[in-house]
């Protein structure tokens, strides 16, 4: 007996080896297994988007148009009244009289595929293109129709293939069009690339819903771009025609410092699913969109005319985008700005159910707070707020948004806002001017007080504030430089129509804009939520309280006037290191 087990024993470590051996192997194929599933998973959810985006088009009576060329026919062979408006609505200059000269002009190949072609850079430099020019036929968009066919892809690649075919200004990426601008000239990317969208189908299904097929709804970002290459794959394999999503779905998990003592605090409980452990890991699913003008729209938000913002677009940008003028029959814009990433935790399906509750958190970017920590204002505070009690919500079977606008320093940018900041240091008026460079000569400012927060912003940029959201609830002060009424449509209620988000159960904002903004546009919103007031850094009372007084809301006591200017941040000494 003792000789078997001292066998026993000595073949022990042996046996383990080979035990572990073969957990390994299980594990290796487990994640072999997970990847395929993942992978059949992305494509199972496109081909049901795509199934449900014609689905709902046919439940209209709309006969599903061919994918073919002869289907997607030209906007100006739809009918005549159709060109003649398109072409005619805005003022447009005149064609050149050197008219042989551009129609000539080597502005992309126009060959069928499989043909060779010369080099995809010219001597010639084409500023521009006019309608009805030789060679030029746009794809047909008609905004806001159901059927996506007749509606059609959003063309704006500049590519050989596709230069002819463009139903769009601009570039994809926003404001990062530029950098891939840079790649091309420093030939470390071909103009010509076509991405491999394999395996990069939305990570979860969407839509539609009927906000998706409102022209008046929807005018600032396309509500099919999740689905781009996929909904148009015959047009590009058939016509050559480069096709690119604006909008990406992934998965992943978030970690932030605060979770992990909001879990240790008992405030976050972990669930195993969304909240996934004691370090307060959270389980998420993103939203990154890229803005999608649809200018006609753009216009009616803004009350003006489209020819009005054409020309401002145009001007203001340094004559950057000359087809703004020279266009009239494009009507879609894809501007060199921010987009905007939305986190939802729980279901996503959940975020369009009217039977769950959502909780939401509509938040502008701020480098300075969300990434380094700066404690002059509320707002890492108030998006770590935002993400708990979206978490809870979720937890509690509802459903938990965090929308991220790239609109720093109310879109005014980071330069302008440090101008501010130092400005808030002096409270000296305009009159006081040589006081303030004789304190300034003795290394003194003054202190920041919250009766002089707006009136700082203003004197510098010329508007309190730009996120205008016409484009945004935050349509903010009412004295603003442009004068707004409720019928602004914003960003923030533009991404919730997209979301099929009909009601809003807590609001985790104190901004009265915003509420207004979405409430007008027939989005309920049943609680506000301001931020606590323990959450609340010391000197970002001044920020905070001159946002109450002037309209934000509150659970508790409003300043007068009096009392707003006893409210002080720190001094220019204080921070003068």
């Amino acid at each position: 007996m003792a000789t078997g087990a001292a066998i026993s024993s000595a073949k022990q470590p042996e046996l383990l080896e080979q035990i572990l051996s073969v957990v390994q192997s299980i594990q290796q194929e487990y994640r072999h297994l997970s990847a395929a599933v993942e992978s059949i998973d992305g494509r199972v959810n496109i081909l049901a988007g795509v199934k449900q985006v014609r689905d709902a088009a046919q439940e209209q009576n709309i006969a599903p148009s061919g994918m073919a060329r002869t289907a997607l026919v030209n906007v100006v062979d739809l009918e005549d009244s159709t060109r003649a408006q398109a072409t005619t609505q805005i003022a447009a200059p005149m064609r050149p009289s050197l008219e042989s000269a551009h129609e000539n002009a080597p502005i992309g190949d126009h060959s069928p595929p499989g043909r060779k072609v010369g080099a995809s850079t010219t001597s010639r430099i084409i500023l521009t293109t006019y309608p009805g020019q030789s060679g030029i036929d746009p794809m047909v968009m008609n905004w806001g129709h159901i059927d996506p066919l007749q509606r059609g892809p959003v063309v704006v690649s500049r590519s050989k293939s596709t230069i002819r075919r463009r139903n769009a200004i601009g570039a994809h990426g926003g404001s990062y069009s530029i950098y891939h601008a840079l790649a091309v000239a420093s030939k470390n990317l071909d103009i010509d690339h076509r991405a491999d969208f394999t395996n990069t189908e939305p990570a979860v299904d969407i839509g539609p819903f009927p906000q998706w097929a409102n022209a008046e709804k929807i005018v600032s970002m396309d509500p099919l771009g999740h689905l781009g290459p996929w909904l148009f794959s015959q047009v590009i394999k058939e016509e050559n025609i480069h096709i690119r999503p604006t909008i990406a779905i992934t998965k992943a998990h978030m970690k932030l410092p605060e979770l992990e003592q909001s879990v240790r605090s008992g405030r976050l409980r972990p669930d195993g699913k969304i909240c996934l452990n004691d370090s307060g890991e959270l389980a998420v699913t993103k939203f990154a969109v890229e803005p999608v003008w649809y200018l006609p729209g753009v216009a009616e938000r803004f009350g003006i005319d489209e020819g009005a913002l054409r020309r401002s677009l145009f001007e203001i940008t340094g004559g950057s985008f000359p087809e703004l003028i020279t266009r009239g029959d494009i009507k879609l814009f894809l501007p060199p700005i921010g987009g905007l990433t939305v986190y939802c935790f729980g279901d996503p399906v959940k975020m369009s159910d009217p039977n769950v509750r959502l909780a939401l958190r509509v938040h502008d970017e701020c480098n300075g707070s969300d990434v380094f920590g700066s404690d002059i204002c509320t707002c890492r505070p108030y998006l770590i707020f935002g993400v708990e009690e979206a978490v809870k919500e979720a937890q509690r079977g509802g459903s938990g948004v965090v929308i991220y606008f790239r609109k720093e320093g109310r879109a005014l940018g980071e330069v302008t806002k440090y101008l501010v900041y130092n400005a808030r240091r002096s409270t000296l008026t305009q009159s006081a001017v040589p006081l303030l460079r004789h304190s300034m000569n003795k290394g003194k400012r003054g202190t920041d007080r919250a009766s002089e927060y707006f009136k700082r912003t203003e004197n510098i940029a010329g508007v309190k504030d730009m996120r205008f959201q016409a484009l945004m609830p935050d349509v903010y002060d009412p004295q603003v430089l442009f004068q707004f009424d409720e019928q602004i449509l914003v960003d923030d209620e533009q991404i919730l129509h997209w979301l099929g988000i009909t009601k809003i159960d807590r609001m985790l904002s104190m901004s009265n804009m915003k509420h207004d903004a979405i409430v007008e546009q027939g989005i309920p919103i049943h609680e506000r939520v301001p931020i606590p007031d323990d959450l609340i850094p010391e000197d970002s009372r001044v920020e905070i309280d001159a946002k109450i007084h002037a309209g934000y809301f509150t659970t508790g006591r409003v300043m007068n006037m009096a009392e707003l200017s006893e409210v002080r941040g720190r001094a220019w000494e204080d921070v003068d290191h």
